[in-house]
C-alpha cells in the first residue's frame, strides 16, 4: 500500500532544496531516500510533480510526496548457516565473514547474504529499497568481515537508514596496515570520489566527491629485524564512503595488508618467519573487521551496541607478529 505526505512550507523554510525540507520535517525518511523518490517524480510541489531535488521551496509552497508500495523481491534462496550476533521482531545483526558479498549483482544473484537472508525467512525482512537488497541497510565489502544490520521491517529499515544519514551511528574497525603511521593517533577529512582510472575504485580528492571523516588510532606495533613493520589500527567512522577506510589508509601511505585494490609496494624482508610470510601472502581478504556497531533502536527506544571478536585467519597473524616481535 502507498503512503502519502503533504507538507507545507513556512515562511522560515524558503530557500531551502526540497529534499532537504521533506527529510527535515520526515526525519524517519532518510534524505537519500527523499532524493531518490523525487528523482523518480514521486514528489508535487504546489501540485506540479518535479524531479529535481535541489529545487527550493518558499513559504506557503504545498508538498505533496507519495511513497509507492514496495516491490516484491524474486530471490533465490541460498542455504547459507548466518552467524547471528542478535536479532529481535525488528532486527537482525549478522557477524558477516569475509568472502561473500552483501547483496545480488553483475556476476553473482544467487550466494549473497541476501540470498541467505531469504533463505532463513524471506518474509521478515524490509522491502522500502532496492528490490534486489530487502533488509539491507548498509554493507560492507566482500573481502571485509564484522558487524551489520538487517532490517526485519520498513519502519525499522527508515530509522535505522536516517541515523545513517545524520552519522549518528557508532562504526568502529580494526584492521592492520604496512607501516607506521604518523602521528600514530589522528582524524582524516577528505573528499572520496570515483577513481577516473578505474571506476571500480575510489580516490581522495581536493575538490569532489563526498565528504570522508576517519579517525584512527594505533594500537599495537610490531617491528624488528626479522618482519616487515606493522600497525594495529581501530578506526572510527564519522561516515561511511565507499572503500573509505582503505582509501585513507592508502591515501597517507599505509595501506591494508591483504587489500589488492589499494596497495603500495613494500620491499620484500629477509630472514622473516616462514609461516608468518605464508600467511601474510596467502591472506584471501583484506585485514579489516568491523568490530563494533551501535545504534539507537527504534523500538526498544534506547542506545544499543554490538562487539565482535576478530575471525580465526587474522587472529592467528597478530598471534604470530606477537610471537616473532619478542
Amino acid at each position: 500500500m502507498k503512503k502519502k505526505i503533504n507538507l507545507i512550507a513556512k515562511d522560515e523554510d524558503k530557500n531551502l532544496r526540497v529534499d532537504v525540507f521533506v527529510n527535515k520535517k520526515e526525519n524517519d525518511i532518510s534524505r537519500t531516500r527523499v532524493k531518490n523518490l523525487i528523482l523518480n517524480k514521486n514528489l508535487k510541489l504546489n501540485d506540479k510533480i518535479i524531479n529535481d531535488p535541489s529545487k527550493k521551496v518558499s513559504g506557503g509552497d504545498v508538498i505533496e510526496m507519495v511513497i509507492p508500495k514496495p516491490k516484491e523481491a524474486s530471490l533465490k534462496p541460498y542455504d547459507y548457516k548466518l552467524s547471528i550476533v542478535y536479532e529481535d521482531e525488528d532486527l537482525i545483526i549478522i557477524n558477516k565473514p569475509a568472502g561473500i558479498v552483501m547483496h545480488p549483482g553483475a556476476g553473482n544473484y544467487d550466494n549473497t547474504i541476501v540470498n541467505a537472508l531469504i533463505n532463513y525467512d524471506k518474509n521478515s525482512l524490509s522491502n522500502i529499497g532496492d528490490q534486489l537488497r530487502p533488509g539491507i541497510v548498509h554493507r560492507i565489502d566482500k573481502n571485509t568481515s564484522g558487524l551489520v544490520v538487517i532490517a526485519k521491517n520498513n519502519q525499522t529499515h527508515e530509522s535505522l537508514s536516517a541515523q545513517f544519514s545524520r552519522h549518528s551511528i557508532t562504526r568502529v574497525y580494526q584492521l592492520l596496515i604496512w607501516g607506521k603511521i604518523r602521528p600514530s593517533k589522528g582524524r582524516v577529512e577528505t573528499f572520496i570520489t570515483r577513481s577516473s582510472k578505474n571506476r571500480q575504485m575510489m580516490e581522495v580528492s581536493s575538490t569532489k566527491g563526498k565528504k570522508a571523516i576517519t579517525n584512527y588510532k594505533t594500537i599495537e606495533v610490531f617491528e624488528n629485524k626479522n618482519t616487515p613493520t606493522l600497525s594495529l589500527l581501530e578506526c572510527k567512522l564519522e561516515t561511511g564512503r565507499t572503500h573509505q577506510i582503505r582509501v585513507h589508509m592508502n591515501f597517507l601511505g599505509n595501506s591494508i595488508v591483504g587489500d589488492d585494490k589499494y596497495k603500495k609496494k613494500f620491499k620484500k624482508i629477509k630472514n622473516i618467519d616462514h609461516l608468518l610470510e605464508k600467511n601474510l601472502i596467502n591472506l584471501e581478504r583484506q585485514f579489516l573487521h568491523a568490530k563494533t556497531l551501535g545504534f539507537y533502536h527504534p523500538k526498544k527506544k534506547k542506545e544499543v551496541i554490538f562487539h565482535s571478536v576478530l575471525p580465526g585467519e587474522l587472529e592467528i597473524i597478530l598471534k604470530m607478529l606477537r610471537k616473532t616481535s619478542k
